[in-house]
């Protein structure tokens, strides 16, 4: 299997706790400590790709056109409702983003356009 197809079959399985898919399945949710941990670690109990370093699965994204999102959210006027915001947002900052438009949960059938650059 190509890196998308592998990376499809991570975000749709219940075994991989460190990637899933963000709301609305446009992009692909990565939990960077964890998924260093779960798939790129030392016993890598759930080895799918042969790389070890995160440099190198991001490398891999970028190849195949994933781009980076942001996480944005409104921000609300109230201070405490502010402070609870940007608590929430640093609970985020290790939640790292990807989108491609040929990779959503709804349409697998555009996982073949999903070409390397």
């Amino acid at each position: 299997l190509r890196f998308p197809q592998k990376l499809w079959k991570m975000v749709e399985s219940d075994q991989f706790r460190s990637v899933w898919w963000s709301e609305g399945g446009k992009c692909v949710a990565i939990n960077e400590e964890l998924f260093k941990e779960e798939v790129l670690g030392g016993g890598r109990p759930l080895r799918v790709f042969a790389m070890q370093s995160m440099k190198s699965f991001l490398r891999q994204l970028n190849l195949y056109g994933f781009t980076k999102m942001q996480w944005h959210s409104q921000r609300s006027a109230s201070l405490p409702e502010f402070l609870a915001e940007e608590a929430a947002a640093s609970a985020h900052s290790q939640i790292l983003y990807y989108y491609n438009p040929n990779f959503n949960r709804d349409y697998p059938h555009r996982l073949e356009k999903c070409k390397r650059r």
